[in-house]
């Protein structure tokens, strides 16, 4: 037998399924053996994360590159631990969409942010309600925790799913969700507050342009039927809002938050032979950019002749209004960064066993250039 293949620290092999040998993963008590130290040492000077001299700690070292040793292996410290180390995050929506909205990338950032101080990695997971028969990942992923990211109002049994196989809840901007700690962002009441705002400022004929209402993505006015069967949440939180001052203010219901869906919805709005709004509420910041693009391009100024409030915050590309002197959009700022925050810290909580705060957060209206009073004259 090759003498290099019995010698201490020597890279080992096994057979595999094909009869060939192939090299097994090196470990740690393979580096201690090169490196003539103790496991323990080994382990410390790797880590770096105990009192280890420096020759002790350059001998481990050097083993672990001779011998290709990355650390230890995440799935034997997940099984000596009982967990996977891993929280998932449940989107509403497809991922490609999702990404495409800042929000969803900063509340991610918040979730990222305080999982990644504690060790935990993110594993991304779209709702499974489009096929409520087969919970996909959901059923077997590894995950520790699940967070769930503006998810809409008939996601339980999603959440069944999780319940049976014990895994902790927390439910960003959700319908109440029993077991699950809520995270909840003040959608009615800020939407209340910048319709009560357009009233103070006398408008009286005032339009809701929204995010979409289910997975449908469907385009044009929200009756009393298509309401009835929506089941987004922060949509349908931010409607009644509105009508809440506005109690018939009519609504436009978009595919998604982006500008070129804000731009296709105002199109329509401001369609010179139909009546016109004096003020728009978009549900967010992007739509709110494109109804302002499609007014602009009706021949309207904003805010002399109709007003736009958003709704996020965000820092929005202004290429699209280098026509008028606006700078700033009037809207509704919310901590989207905190929001994630406060997910991830209690879900880590659930897993150390401690008591889980739930989160509630305000957001502020932001009053910029995009609003004033309503026109003294108005083409009907």
């Amino acid at each position: 037998m090759d003498e290099a293949a019995t010698a201490p620290g020597a890279s080992r092999t096994k057979p595999s399924r094909d009869g060939a040998l192939r090299p097994s993963r090196p470990t740690l008590a393979a580096v201690a053996r090169a490196a003539g130290v103790a496991p323990s040492t080994a382990s410390l000077a790797f880590s770096g994360l105990g009192p280890v001299s420096e020759d002790a700690k350059a001998r481990v070292l050097a083993a672990a590159a001779d011998l290709g040793y990355g650390g230890p292996d995440p799935r034997a410290r997940s099984l000596r631990r009982g967990r996977s180390g891993v929280i998932g995050v449940v989107m509403d929506e497809r991922l490609s969409d999702a990404f495409r909205d800042p929000v969803n990338v900063l509340t991610l950032d918040g979730i990222a942010e305080v999982a990644g101080a504690a060790g935990v990695s993110l594993l991304l997971v779209r709702s499974p309600l489009d096929d409520e028969q087969s919970a996909g990942p959901l059923v077997d992923a590894p995950m520790d925790a699940v967070v769930l990211v503006g998810c809409n109002v008939r996601i339980d049994p999603a959440v069944a799913v999780l319940r049976r196989r014990q895994i902790p809840v927390v439910a960003i901007e959700a319908d109440e969700i029993e077991g699950a700690v809520p995270v909840q962002l003040d959608n009615r009441d800020a939407s209340r507050r910048a319709a009560a705002y357009l009233q103070e400022l006398g408008h009286q004929d005032v339009t809701v342009v929204t995010l979409p209402l289910d997975a449908a993505r469907r385009r044009g006015p929200i009756d009393a039927a298509r309401q009835a069967e929506g089941i987004a949440f922060t949509t349908l939180e931010r409607l009644r809002g509105v009508r809440g001052v506005y109690p018939d203010a009519v609504a436009i219901e978009t595919a998604g938050s982006s500008v070129e869906e804000g731009r296709l919805a105002g199109t329509d709005l401001f369609a010179p032979d139909g009546p016109r709004p004096t003020a728009v509420i978009a549900q967010s910041d992007l739509i709110a950019v494109g109804v302002i693009s499609a007014a602009l391009d009706a021949g309207l100024r904003v805010p002399e002749d109709v007003s736009v409030v958003g709704f996020d915050g965000i820092t929005v590309d202004d290429s699209l209004l280098h026509r008028t002197p606006i700078r700033h959009l009037t809207t509704l700022v919310q901590p989207f960064v905190q929001k994630g925050q406060a997910a991830a810290r209690a879900a880590l909580a659930m897993l150390e066993g401690a008591e889980p705060q739930p989160a509630s957060f305000t957001s502020e209206l932001r009053v910029g250039d995009t609003t004033g009073p309503p026109p003294d004259t108005r083409t009907h």
